[in-house]
């Protein structure tokens, strides 16, 4: 699967949130002793990982399969649209229209190249300008068909120039996407990245300055332009959002991807058919994947996933930490367990700096570095892997992961487990402690905050729960608060209205992903959004080190700019990450595990599988 959907320009919230599917526990997390804790690691790290499978993606080719059969999956909640313009706020609508999309192009982790998917590349250079053109061709066999039509209309420039420029590109979408169009030039002026179309099949972006990843920048998907155009030149944006909506037949929605969504019953199943039409294909002509369908019931929590797998209803599942023995010591012959190594992406903690709140008395807590240093040093990431994860995950100290080819092991967190310099920290930034050990700022407000976390996350709610042990532990109460998922993203993205949260952004490959998180412009800045000019002075210089990183051709010279981008984010710690834990999946012995392979770069591989 590689990093196709990792590579955007854009980091969702929605979807990143919805990547952890843990059923929901109220109860406090228990401390463990040092003999619990040694015992679980020694007959889990080792136990477990002996009797499972770690089988890596190295390029290894796929062996030709045969179509049939049905897959079946779950997800967890019903999708709120079947429009890829709306859904890129909600996560599950998200991760189902893009079944039916296909992106410009994908990036191998392991041999570290970029690859032509929907379109081939060319990159040009003017030395003389500075300019740099990125010429792409759609591929002559890609096509948007409906399900039971043999009708086959050719997908072209068109279809991406009208996304970038009319949709992506207006304000009015709500997306944040014109300025992440845009360069900001030596001379401190903005400059846009323009898309013209060629030809029906050629088509160019146009960079008034170099960059260093064109096609990162660049990637995307598109929906067809000769349904949403019409849409947009009668009712604008609006119009555009007003297609496809929940309620409409999801086999009037054309596909240019491995799907077509056939079915949608509410808080029932969503069932996907397979696409014939689909590009990619093996060494025999045959599109995969080879299941003809892909099946998922709405179960609402990992509670009935976990129930269904064990009854045999679905082909894959990934344990929960407390379901791990379980699921690994009675493998049998019904199905396989893999495991990998610590994953790329990790939770994090984060503030509320938003001005919006300016009247509020965590306001002036959060905007203090020392007050969100202290924080750091309440997160006890050992406690939460020995008690959340069992002893299977490692602590995340740095800002960028292993897989970023800036990330340097030497620029790593200092502000460690340690309640004895969070309280120094706190009393620098004018804290104190009341007879009772509460702590209260300068006008005498005690420190309480609310931690928000998705609900229906059993990992997460335990990690909440340790962290407002450990704030207890120094005087500062902290509400664990469990919200509806929408609701979250609601309020992180439009309303502002929350206090601290956990959330999750993905795994950012390449320094520059994410251009609407970390520069303060950003539509999901999470910590103050959409920033006219940037708030502080350090936000001022990683605004300015995120535009020249990315303008950097020189490795030695963006090097030296990525270090300090990095130093900043982990001295301020406007995000605390958490921990990276290792990952686990079990697969049915009724599909042919020849193409299967699970590791922490590409994933779980199961595109090529097929019924044995």
């Amino acid at each position: 699967m590689r990093l196709l959907n990792l590579l955007k320009k854009y980091i969702y919230l929605a979807a990143a949130l919805s990547v952890y599917p843990f059923s929901v526990s109220c109860s406090k997390t228990l401390e463990l002793d040092i003999a619990e804790i040694e015992a679980i690691q020694k007959s889990l790290d080792y136990d477990l990982l002996q009797k499972s499978l770690s089988r890596p993606y190295l390029n290894q080719p796929f062996k030709p399969g045969k179509t049939g059969g049905i897959w079946n999956d779950t997800i967890l909640s019903d999708p709120k649209t079947f429009n890829q313009l709306v859904g890129i706020r909600d996560g599950s609508s998200h991760d189902i229209i893009t079944k039916t999309l296909t992106g410009l192009f994908d990036y191998d982790p392991v041999d570290k190249k970029w690859l032509s998917h929907a379109a081939s590349f060319q990159t040009e250079l003017n030395s003389e300008t500075g300019m740099l053109i990125l010429h792409c061709k759609i591929r002559d066999d890609i096509y948007w068909t409906y399900c039971n039509s043999d009708e086959k209309i050719p997908l072209t420039s068109d279809d991406f120039v009208f996304w970038y420029n009319e949709i992506e590109g207006d304000e009015k979408a709500g997306l944040g996407g014109y300025e992440g169009q845009c360069l900001t030039m030596p001379d401190g002026s903005q400059a846009h990245i323009d898309c013209i179309k060629i030809d029906d099949k050629n088509f160019d972006f146009i960079y008034p300055r170099a960059v260093a990843e064109p096609l990162l920048h660049s990637n995307m998907t598109c929906c067809p332009s000769f349904i949403f155009r019409p849409a947009k030149e009668k009712g604008g944006i609006d119009g555009v959002k007003n297609l496809f909506g929940i309620n409409c037949d999801p086999k009037t929605i054309p596909s240019c991807g491995k799907f077509y969504i056939t079915e949608y019953i509410p808080s029932r199943r969503l069932v996907f058919t397979r696409n014939p039409y689909y590009w990619e294909k093996d060494e025999n002509g045959t599109s995969i994947p080879y299941y003809e369908q892909l099946v998922c019931q709405i179960v609402g929590d990992q509670n009935t996933d976990y129930l269904l797998f064990r009854q045999g209803k679905t082909e894959v599942y990934s344990p929960r930490p407390e379901e791990l023995s379980d699921v690994v010591n009675n493998q049998k012959s019904d199905y396989t367990v893999y495991n990998a190594e610590g994953s790329m992406g990790s939770q994090l903690w984060t503030f509320n700096q938003n001005p919006k709140n300016r009247e509020q008395p965590f306001y002036s807590w959060f905007t203090k570095k020392e007050f969100r240093q202290a924080m750091s040093c309440i997160l006890n990431r050992e406690r939460i892997i020995n008690q959340t994860y069992r002893g299977l995950a490692e602590a995340q100290y740095f800002f960028f992961p292993p897989i970023n080819p800036y990330y340097n092991e030497k620029i790593q967190l200092e502000y460690l487990y340690n309640p004895e310099r969070a309280k120094k920290l706190l009393s620098r930034a004018g804290f104190k402690w009341d007879e009772e050990g509460k702590l209260i700022d300068e006008k005498g407000n005690t420190v309480e905050f609310d931690l928000s976390i998705a609900s229906g996350i059993t990992v997460t709610n335990d990690i909440a729960q340790i962290i407002s042990d450990e704030g207890a532990k120094i005087g500062i109460k902290i509400n664990v608060r469990q919200t509806d998922f929408q609701k979250l993203v609601e309020a992180a993205t439009t309303t502002f209205d929350w206090q601290s949260l956990i959330i999750g952004l993905g795994i950012y490959a390449f320094p520059t992903q994410g251009s609407n998180v970390w520069p303060s412009s950003g539509n999901l800045h999470i910590w103050y959004p959409l920033q006219k000019e940037a708030a502080t002075d350090w936000e001022a210089r990683i605004d300015y080190l995120y535009e020249e990183g990315g303008c950097a051709l020189d490795p030695a010279a963006a090097k030296k700019i990525w270090d300090e981008y990095q130093a900043i984010f982990l001295e301020e710690c406007p995000v605390i990450f958490l921990v990276r834990e290792r990952s686990f999946c079990a697969i049915r012995n009724r599909w042919d595990l020849s193409n299967v392979y699970f590791d922490n770069k590409n994933g779980f591989e199961t595109e090529w599988i097929y019924l044995r």
